[in-house]
C-alpha cells in the first residue's frame, strides 16, 4: 500500500524541491529525522483516506501522522506544491501537447469547515454552518490551473480575476511560455458586466452565461470540464469536508490533490 501513496515518479518530481534540512548537532544529535518520502506517503494517505492525522498507521506508512503534519506544515511554507510542483507537471503537460489553454473554465464548489478557521464563513447552502468554498480554473481538458480557498460567504465572481492572476507562466516550449487563456467560460453567478471589461482589457474573450436567459446557451459543452474537475478533486476525502483550522495547509492539500491529477494525466498520456 506505501508503495502505491508515493510511486517513483512522483518522488522524483517532488524530492528535488523539498528544502534542505538543517545540519544535525555533533553533540547530542537526538533521534534521526523521519524520512521524507516517508512523511510524504503519510501526507498522501490523509489526503486520500481522509482520517484524522493521529490515525496514520505509522507502521505501515514509515512515519507518524504528526511528523507528516510537521512536514506538511514545514514545505508549504517552503512553497513545495504551489507553484513549483504544479509549475514542473504543467510544462511537462504542455511539452507534451496535452496543455490546451486557449479555453479556460472557472467555476467554485462549497464543502463545510467543521472546525471553522481561516477562510470559513456562514454558507448560504448549508444553513449558514462554517463552510468554505474552493475556487478553480481549468484548461478545456479539466487540468488544474490554479485554485483558490475562500469563506463560504464569498460570491464567486470575487475570485475571478485572482483565479486568472494566479495561472503561472506555463513553460514547456521555446518561446515564450505561456500564462493566459484566450477564452474564459462561466456560468450565471459570474455574470457582471463589470467584470467582463476587466476580462476584455487583459486580452482575454469572456464567455459567461447571462441572468435571466433560458438554459441551452451552448456554454455547458465547454464549462462542464470544471465540474468534472471538482469531482475528481472530491475522490480525495480529506477535500470532501474540511478539517483543517489553518486555512494554508487545506489550502496545501487541495494544490497537492490539483498535482496528483496534473501527474494523472501525464501517465495516461502514453
Amino acid at each position: 500500500m506505501s508503495a502505491d501513496l508515493v510511486p517513483d515518479d512522483l518522488w522524483e518530481r517532488i524530492a528535488s524541491l523539498l528544502p534542505a534540512r538543517p545540519p544535525r548537532r555533533h553533540r547530542y544529535p537526538g533521534r534521526l529525522p523521519a524520512d521524507d518520502r516517508a512523511a510524504l506517503r503519510g501526507i498522501v494517505y490523509v489526503l486520500r483516506k481522509g482520517v484524522s492525522w493521529r490515525d496514520v498507521p505509522t507502521e505501515q506508512i514509515g512515519c507518524s501522522g504528526v511528523t507528516a503534519w510537521r512536514r506538511l506544515r514545514d514545505w508549504t511554507e517552503a512553497g513545495v506544491w504551489w507553484p513549483r510542483l504544479h509549475e514542473v507537471l504543467l510544462a511537462e503537460l504542455r511539452k507534451e501537447g496535452l496543455l490546451e489553454m486557449d479555453d479556460a473554465a472557472i467555476d467554485a464548489s462549497h464543502v463545510r469547515a467543521l472546525k471553522g478557521g481561516g477562510h470559513a464563513g456562514p454558507s448560504p447552502v448549508d444553513r449558514a454552518r462554517p463552510g468554505s468554498k474552493h475556487h478553480l480554473i481549468t484548461d478545456r481538458h479539466g487540468t488544474p490551473l490554479a485554485v483558490t480557498l475562500t469563506s463560504g460567504n464569498r460570491h464567486d465572481v470575487t475570485q475571478l480575476m485572482p483565479l486568472l492572476d494566479a495561472v503561472p507562466p506555463v513553460r514547456g516550449l521555446r518561446g515564450r511560455p505561456c500564462g493566459r487563456p484566450c477564452r474564459v467560460f462561466a456560468d450565471r453567478g459570474y455574470d457582471f458586466d463589470k467584470y467582463r471589461r476587466l476580462i476584455r482589457a487583459r486580452g482575454i474573450t469572456p464567455k459567461i452565461a447571462r441572468r435571466g436567459n433560458p438554459h441551452g446557451s451552448g456554454l455547458g459543452k465547454t464549462r462542464w470540464v470544471a465540474e468534472r474537475t471538482f469531482a475528481w478533486l472530491h475522490q480525495f476525502k480529506r477535500l470532501r469536508i474540511r478539517y483543517e483550522v489553518r486555512a494554508d495547509l487545506h489550502l496545501a492539500l487541495l494544490q497537492l490533490a490539483c498535482s496528483l491529477i496534473c501527474l494523472r494525466r501525464l501517465r495516461t498520456s502514453f
